[in-house]
C-alpha cells in the first residue's frame, strides 16, 4: 500500500501581506481536496514571516503576523532572522505565546534563563496510518546579534550531527526547516540523511524540487510570490518513501481569499491608529536628496556621532525614503520615511582603513548601487553624509585625498571609532573593513528610534 502527504509551505515573506490572500486561497482549495480525500497534509512556514519595514508588523512587533498565521491553520514554524534579531529580548520571548503551532528551532537557546515554552528544536506527527514525520528547525546564527539579546546560538552543521540521529531513530519522514541559506542547504543534502529541506534566508527559488543525495532541496523565494508544495509517497508494505517532488506555485493570478482579506483590514486599521502617535510638530519642511547632504541627513548623522559617543558617523541618503512637511509628525510618518530593521553600530577602524572606506564611499557606483537585503529596504545607496569627518578632494578628481577627523588629518595607524547603520559593518558590502574585529551592534535600537530623536531637535 502506497499513501500520499502533502506539505505546504511559505518562506521569507517579509509581511508582504498584499500576497497572504492569494497564497491561502489557494493553499485552501487543495486543503478541500486533501479533506475530501483523506489525505494527511501539514501547513509550514520557514520563517522571515514578519518584517518591521511593514506598519502592521511595526505596530504590534509581530503578533499580528502570528494572529494571521493561526488564522490560516499553521502547523510549524521556525525562526528567520527578522523574528530572532529584530526584537526586542522580551518581545521576542513573548512573540509566540498566543500560537497555535508549533514553533521549532535546534539551533537558538536562551543564556541566562530557561527558553520559552514555545521553543522545541522538533516536533513529531503522526499520521492516521502510523507514517511518523519528523520536523526540525534550523536559523542562520548571527551570533553579535542574538548575544546583545541575551540569546546564543549554535553551529547549524553541529546542532544537526548531534540532533539528526535521535530523530531519525524515531521517524519514518524527516523534514528540514531551514532559514539558513542554499549553499548550507547544498552542505547538509551531501552530508546528512534529511529527506526533504524547506530553504530561505537567501529568497532563492527553486520551481521544482532538486535531488541532492536522495535529499529533496525547495524553496519559494520571497515575499510570497510563490509558496510551496511537497508531495511524499510512503510504500508501507517496504517502509519507506518511494517518491518525493516539490513545486514552488506561483500566486500572481490567483484572487484574494475573502476572510484573510477583511483579518489584514483590521490588522491595518489597528496599526495606522496605534502609529498615528504625534512624536513632534516642525516649523517647516526638511526635505531629502539622495544625491546630495540635506539639513535633515546633517542632523540626523550628528544625533547619531553624539548617541552613540563616537569620533565619526556616516549614513547614506537613501536611508530616508521620504522627507517631512511642517506640522505634526507621526510615528507612522517616520516608520514610512526610515522602514528599515537596520541597527545603529559602532566600528573601531585604522585610519587606512577609514580613507580606503570612505574612497569607496564615494564613489559614484556606490552611490547609485541598487542594495537589496542587509536589513535595507530602501532603493539607491545615495550619498554618504558625516558627521565630524571632512574630506579634501584632488584637483580636477573627485578622488579623495585627504580625510579629516575633528579636524585633525586622519593619521593612517592611529584607531577611530565610527558610527554607522550595521549594513556596512558587512564586509562584502564594504571590503575595506573585512579585517575590522572590534564592531559593536546596538540592540533593540533601530536607526529610526533616532531618527525620531533627531526630528524632535528640529524647528
Amino acid at each position: 500500500m502506497k499513501e500520499a502527504l502533502y506539505f505546504y509551505f511559505t518562506s521569507d515573506l517579509h509581511s508582504h501581506f498584499e500576497n497572504w490572500p492569494k497564497i491561502m486561497n489557494d493553499i485552501n482549495k487543495k486543503i478541500d481536496k486533501n479533506k475530501k480525500n483523506n489525505e494527511f497534509y501539514m501547513l509550514l512556514d520557514n520563517g522571515d514571516h514578519l518584517d518591521r519595514s511593514h506598519p502592521v508588523t511595526e505596530a504590534t512587533l509581530g503578533e499580528s503576523n502570528i494572529e494571521l498565521l493561526n488564522h490560516s491553520g499553521f502547523n510549524v514554524c521556525t525562526l528567520g532572522n527578522n523574528e530572532g534579531i529584530t526584537l526586542p529580548s522580551d518581545k521576542l520571548f513573548h512573540l509566540y505565546d498566543e500560537a497555535q503551532f508549533d514553533v521549532v528551532c535546534a539551533n537558538i537557546n536562551l543564556k541566562n534563563e530557561d527558553n520559552p515554552s514555545w521553543l522545541k528544536p522538533y516536533d513529531i506527527y503522526q499520521v492516521s496510518s502510523g507514517i511518523k514525520v519528523g520536523i526540525i528547525g534550523l536559523t542562520a546564527p548571527f551570533e553579535a546579534f542574538y548575544n546583545k539579546l541575551g540569546w546564543q546560538t549554535f553551529h547549524p552543521m553541529d546542532t544537526l550531527r548531534e540532533l539528526l540521529p535521535e530523530v531519525r531513530e524515531q521517524c519514518d519522514v524527516v523534514i528540514l526547516l531551514s532559514h539558513l541559506g542554499y549553499s548550507m542547504d547544498e552542505q547538509i543534502a551531501e552530508e546528512f540523511d534529511v529527506d526533504v529541506i524547506i530553504g530561505g534566508h537567501t529568497h532563492h527559488l527553486i520551481k521544482q524540487g532538486q535531488l541532492i543525495n536522495n535529499t529533496l532541496l525547495t524553496a519559494v523565494g520571497k515575499h510570497g510570490h510563490y509558496y510551496g508544495e511537497i508531495v511524499l509517497e510512503y510504500n508501507h508494505l517496504e517502509q519507506h518513501i518511494c517518491g518525493k517532488e516539490a513545486f514552488a506555485i506561483p500566486v500572481e493570478h490567483e484572487p484574494d481569499e475573502k476572510e484573510t482579506n477583511q483579518l489584514l483590514s483590521k490588522l491595518e486599521q489597528k496599526a495606522n491608529e496605534k502609529l498615528g502617535q504625534v512624536i513632534t510638530n516642525l516649523t517647516q519642511p526638511y526635505p531629502i536628496d539622495w544625491l546630495k547632504e540635506t539639513p535633515l541627513m546633517k542632523t540626523f548623522v550628528s544625533t547619531l556621532r553624539e548617541w552613540t559617543n563616537s569620533d565619526c558617523a556616516m549614513l547614506n541618503s537613501g536611508v530616508l525614503l521620504h522627507g517631512f512637511e511642517d506640522g505634526p509628525v507621526t510615528k507612522l510618518d517616520v516608520h514610512r520615511s526610515c522602514p528599515h530593521p537596520m541597527n545603529p553600530c559602532t566600528m573601531v577602524l585604522t585610519g587606512k582603513e577609514l580613507i580606503e572606506t570612505v574612497r569607496m564611499l564615494e564613489q559614484e557606483r556606490f552611490i547609485h548601487f541598487e542594495l537589496k537585503g542587509l536589513g535595507f529596504r530602501g532603493k539607491k545607496i545615495g550619498k554618504m553624509v558625516y558627521s565630524n569627518l571632512t574630506i579634501d578632494y584632488h584637483e580636477d578628481s573627485k578622488y579623495v585625498e585627504t580625510v579629516f577627523v575633528n579636524g585633525e588629518k586622519v593619521n593612517s595607524k592611529q584607531k577611530y571609532t565610527i558610527a554607522t547603520a550595521d549594513t556596512f559593518s558587512f564586509p562584502w558590502l564594504v571590503p575595506p573593513i573585512s579585517s575590522v574585529k572590534e564592531k559593536h551592534y546596538y540592540l533593540p535600537e533601530f536607526l529610526r528610534d533616532l531618527l525620531e530623536e533627531c526630528l524632535s531637535t528640529l524647528k
